[in-house]
């Protein structure tokens, strides 16, 4: 029976449908070592949600490297190759345990979902993962000028499903990206670390901790 129900659902893509964090962190971790230092596994929680530019000035912030712009850019491209050449082997097992059970209860019931993703390569991994299909908007890197906690990825997901933002669930696995479903005024449900996420609405491990009663129920209010 279809929900009675004016809501969207927004995605996050790394660490929430797939877990692309490793990928980016060893792609970050050798640019770092080419540049003479190295980065740790706390380090590359800062770089969650965070665009490429972003990510790549903490990152030499970090080791107190300085780049001409030239080289800055080379740095950015080279890291983006290094990660594509990770995720090109990526199939529909890499999507995390659990998501696939809610896309498709919300797919069932007419739900519109959207991708908000500060990844520039959103479009090719949802290829990757047979999952392009699926979704009725998808936002990414490419699309926005303003990284998270600026809320502009998810309004403008929500504007591309012709949702009221305050109608708008959002899954996120970063600080960043949870308060910018909050300022957004969206609900927001993390997914991970409760201590990093607590700013969320709703805090939960992963998805195999999600009952489709408790999408049901947000859904209906």
């Amino acid at each position: 029976m279809l929900l009675n129900s004016n809501k969207g659902v927004i995605f996050d893509l790394d660490g929430v449908i797939v877990d692309t964090a490793k990928f980016h962190f060893l792609a970050w971790r050798k640019l770092a070592n080419n540049l003479g230092f190295d980065i740790t596994e706390a380090q590359n929680e800062e770089l969650k949600g965070v665009s490429r530019v972003k990510s790549l000035e903490k990152i030499l912030d970090w080791g107190q490297v300085s780049l001409t712009e030239d080289k800055f850019m080379e740095q950015m491209a080279l890291k983006n190759d290094n990660y594509l050449s990770y995720i090109s082997t990526m199939t529909s097992r890499d999507i995390l345990p659990g998501v696939s059970k809610i896309i498709e209860f919300l797919m069932e019931n007419n739900v519109p979902i959207a991708l908000g993703s500060a990844s520039k390569n959103a479009r090719s991994i949802l290829e990757k993962t047979d999952l392009y299909r699926k979704f009725d908007a998808v936002v990414d890197g490419n699309d926005v000028s303003k990284a998270k906690p600026n809320p502009e990825v998810f309004l403008i997901a929500a504007e591309k499903l012709k949702v009221d933002p305050q109608n708008c669930i959002v899954f996120e696995d970063s600080q960043a990206g949870v308060e910018a479903a909050n300022i957004a005024g969206m609900l927001s449900i993390g997914i991970g670390d409760a201590g990093v996420l607590g700013e969320a609405n709703y805090v939960f491990q992963d998805f195999t901790g999600i009952e489709i009663n408790f999408i049901k129920n947000l859904l209906e209010k």
